[in-house]
Parts: structure tokens; sequence; C-alpha cells
């Protein structure tokens, strides 16, 4: 017998919209107060962008997205479309092939 994904989807598992998943926890992690999400603010060198969209695509806070403006190239570069979203993963600078975008992490007290 073959279980179709919408069969398996139950009331306890979290739904998938997109790509992003808003999760529930069912309790509080006791060391809660040591740890805090960090934040980051993407900066993008829109020169050198040749408009891959890696980073756009892979981003998994859906922070950045194309613009519609042009750079130099003929390239839309990316622009951060929800920049409250980052929690500097760094995963756009890793991917990034012209190394034309980076994260600079914030401090809690900003």
């Amino acid at each position: 017998m073959t279980i179709s994904p919408k069969e398996r989807t139950t009331d306890k598992m979290p739904r998938i919209e997109g790509l992003t998943v808003d999760m529930k926890l069912w309790r509080t992690p006791l060391d809660v107060d040591k740890f805090s999400i960090p934040h980051g603010e993407a900066h993008i060198l829109r020169a050198r962008c040749k408009g891959c969209e890696l980073c756009v695509r892979y981003c998994p806070r859906d922070v950045l997205g194309l613009s519609e403006e042009m750079n130099e190239k003929g390239y839309h570069p990316p622009r951060a479309v929800h920049p409250e979203r980052c929690v500097a993963c760094r995963l756009c600078e890793l991917l990034c092939p012209e190394f034309c975008i980076y994260i600079v992490e914030e401090d809690e007290g900003e």
C-alpha cells in the first residue's frame, strides 16, 4: 500500500507553504534564555553580480529576491526583499560564484 504525501500530513506535522515552514514547539527548551536568534544584513556588490540567482533560490528564509533594475553587465542583481528574516546563515555568501554578496551580523543592541 502506497501513501501519498497528502495522506501523510496530519495535524501534528507542520504544513509546508512554499519553502517556509512555521513550526510550533510543543515545549520550551530549558536553555532558551541563554541563546538568541542572530540577525544579519545582506550587502550586495551590484556591479559584480551576473544574475545566476543562486542566492535567491537557496536562501532558507526567502530574504533575497531579484531586483527590477539592471547592473552595468545587464543582469538583475538580488535585493533584500525581507531583510528582517535574515538569520546570518551566510549560505548566500558560500553559493555566490562572483563573491558579490556578504552578510554583516547585527548586534542585539541594534
